[in-house]
Formats: structure tokens, sequence, C-alpha cells
């Protein structure tokens, strides 16, 4: 796996994307963005979604991996979703590929890709972390929550608005969560409820349940729910509305 580049959005060492480049044999498709997960905590780091690399470079996909300031390095919010933001306007800024743009998100990377889905043309969230407030209630993620906003919702009520998908206004553009039945980390009812919210809000949210699907599985390529996820985006691409 050769990577092309490492594009720098800002000062710190953390504010970088790593970007390779489509594989030659296929067409070009577009830019997938990975956006790892970790609980938005260090050490957890871009290198979890290196392993998808090559399968979506193979199918003709651009791909970008951004780093972002973690809880302990930095982070918190709004920091680390404001890096999120910067990584894709340097990406907008390079404007060097004019095919659609998706975020595949894990974790609490599925968090930040939902609310980053303004500027995608499609969402991949693998098991994401949509409603802070019931997660800061629930303590998911050994109090998670609590270190990235750092307080509670009764005291931040206009931060946890901007910060949970769930009282967000819901995505425009296409977007498929994949939340495996038995999740031990992210709970599979935060999803369906998402899920179910959303469908009551008209937004195309679409919500697949594998059974027996480990949380850290769902970034293994191997595992049985790629073939399925990239025939999503096969579809939706070319019938959804692509960014002008």
């Amino acid at each position: 796996m050769t990577q092309l580049e490492a594009l720098r959005y800002g000062d710190d060492p953390q504010q970088v994307v790593e970007v390779w480049p489509a594989s030659p044999r296929s067409g070009a498709r577009g830019t997938a963005v990975l956006v790892h997960g970790g609980y938005w905590r260090t050490p957890w780091a871009a290198d979890l979604m290196h392993p998808l690399v090559p399968a979506f470079a193979e199918r003709g996909w651009r791909v970008v991996v951004p780093e972002y300031r973690r809880i302990g390095s930095g982070g918190g919010w709004p920091a680390t979703s404001d890096d999120v933001g910067s990584a894709l306007a340097a990406l907008r800024t390079r404007g060097d590929d004019g095919g659609p743009l998706v975020l595949v998100g894990h974790s609490a990377g599925g968090h930040l890709a939902l609310v980053h889905s303004g500027a995608a043309d499609a969402v991949v969230a693998l098991a994401p972390v949509t409603d802070l407030v019931r997660g800061h209630a629930e303590g998911i993620g050994r109090g998670a929550v609590a270190e990235l906003m750092g307080v509670p919702p009764g005291e931040g009520p206009e931060a946890y608005a901007l910060a949970s998908p769930r009282l967000r206004p819901w995505p425009a553009c296409p977007v498929l969560v994949v939340h495996g039945t038995d999740d031990a980390r992210v709970p599979v009812e935060h999803s369906r409820d998402y899920a179910d919210a959303a469908g009551t809000g008209g937004a195309p949210v679409e919500l697949v349940e594998p059974p027996s699907l480990d949380h850290m599985a769902l970034i293994d390529p191997a595992a049985p729910h790629w073939p399925a996820v990239h025939a999503w985006l096969d579809q939706h691409l070319r019938v959804g509305a692509i960014r002008s």
C-alpha cells in the first residue's frame, strides 16, 4: 500500500490527512474519506482505517484518512469536529478530484461523519455514536461523551445540539448505518432510534443490522457486510445528487 502524500491542514502534528490514489486498474470513482474511531481518545489513531484502504482504492476511489486532535492531545468538542471540517475543506481547496465524496466513519468516526454529512454525497456510518445526550447518561465508552463535551447536557445544551447527530438537522445525502446486533461498545439501540427518527423526519437513512458482528469487525475488509456496503454506494451514487 503506497501512500501518495500527507496533506497538512493545520499546525498541530495531528492535523494531517493521508491520501492514497485510486488503483490505475479501475476507473476514477471519487473520494472516500475514512474517519477512524476510538471514542475520540488517544492513542487510537488513523491507522485503524488502513486495512480498508486497498479495498476502496481497488474499486476506483481515491482514499483519504484524516487524523484529528483527540481527547488527551488537544481535542474535545468542538476542536475534534473542527479538525474534520478543516480536513474536508483542505480537500475541496485542492480541487483535484471532481467525483463524489463519501464519508465512511467507524464508531466515534461515524459520529463525526454524520456531523459533517453536509460535505458528502453519501455517508456510511459503522456503529456510530448518534445520541450524545443518551450516551452521556448511559456512560458509554467509560464516560467518553463526558470527556469529549466537558460538561453534562444540562450545562451545555447548545453544544450538545450541535454535537449530537440525534439533535442536528437530518442529513440530506443518503446514509447507510451498519451496526451489529451484538455490539458491546456502542449499543445498537442507539442506531435503531436514530434511524427510526430520521425516517419519520423523511431523511434518507437506512439501517442494516448484521448478527454476530463485533464492533471492531466492522472495519475488517474481509467481514461479510462489505460487499453490500460497496453495492449500496454504487447504487446511491448512480442515482443520487452529486455536490455542485
